[in-house]
């Protein structure tokens, strides 16, 4: 397979900007970028304080293959931004779907990266009870972070999810720390640059997106809340599910078997050596190849 990344130009917040265009779902403005003109579709789902840009290398060679379609989660990135209201996971969904109906989409094979896999999971929930009028043929779940494990909501993981809610939120309190926290993920840490940091931190704090993302108290509650809804989901789903891991991501590595694993039978796992928690930045050939590898 013949791939080509450019890995000697970071692309500019405004570059990226200009690829997409805000799109009213509901009551809300969502930025999502539309590109390839192929019948099967890749809807990209991504994480936790970044946005759709953390695929800005991968895109070109993907809309080779797929229609690509990229959305900012509510709160993230370019879309819009909310003021003293928490985004659950079930209303970025309910956002998701609606986007997709809105475009038309077709063949739909979903990825979904750490905070995103929660998202993929309700939609996984809501298709196993047919409520969801158009085709979702495939799952792929990169390094995503909800527990698995039933004992990881007992009050004796009190303190560690209070440490992990403190270092979340810690992110927020300055570019350097934002810095310092997204490298410490990556395996390679010269893999991200300067600039790229810069143009990530940048759609994290427009227009005020620093100042009202910080849920991620309410964030781990939901997970609680509808865990079992979620782990049901997984082991109902009949649709195909691929897991695309960076073998050396400190948040989920591989010094156990992945739970995820143990709940859907006939999993396909695709390790990605020497990576950490973002593949599609760290080590993005390998990771496309992955994406399309049937």
């Amino acid at each position: 397979m013949d791939i080509t990344i450019d890995n000697t130009i970071v692309m500019s917040s405004n570059e990226w900007e200009k690829k997409g265009e805000l799109i009213p779902i509901f009551d809300k403005e969502i930025f999502t970028i539309d590109v390839g003109n192929h019948k099967n579709c890749l809807l990209i789902l991504h994480g936790y304080l970044t946005s759709s840009y953390d695929y800005y290398k991968v895109l070109p060679e993907l809309s080779k293959h797929y229609r690509v379609v990229l959305l900012d989660f509510i709160g993230f990135g370019f879309s819009e931004k909310l003021d003293k209201q928490y985004c659950t996971i079930i209303d970025q969904t309910d956002y998701v779907l609606e986007l997709c109906r809105l475009l038309e989409l077709e063949n739909i094979t979903v990825f979904a990266h750490d905070y995103g896999t929660e998202v993929a999971q309700e939609i996984i929930a809501r298709q196993n009870y047919s409520l969801i009028d158009f085709p979702i043929e495939k799952y792929i779940f990169c390094n995503g972070n909800m527990p698995l494990d039933h004992s990881f909501f007992l009050d004796y993981h009190k303190n560690f999810k209070e440490q992990v809610a403190k270092k979340m939120i810690s992110m927020l309190a300055s570019f350097g720390i934002y810095k310092k926290s997204i490298r410490d993920v990556f395996f390679d840490a010269t893999k991200i640059t300067d600039q790229e940091l810069t143009e990530m931190w940048y759609q994290l704090e427009l227009n005020k997106g620093r100042d009202v993302i910080n849920f991620v108290h309410h964030y781990i509650r939901e997970r609680k809340i509808f865990w079992q809804r979620w782990i049901s989901a997984l082991k109902e789903n009949n649709v195909p599910v691929k897991l695309i891991l960076g073998r050396k991501d400190p948040i989920n590595d591989d010094e156990t078997p992945n739970p995820l694993a143990d709940k859907i039978e006939d999993i396909d796992i695709c390790w990605i050596e020497n990576c950490g928690h973002y593949p599609m930045l760290e080590n993005p050939k390998e990771w496309i190849e992955a994406v399309l590898k049937t």
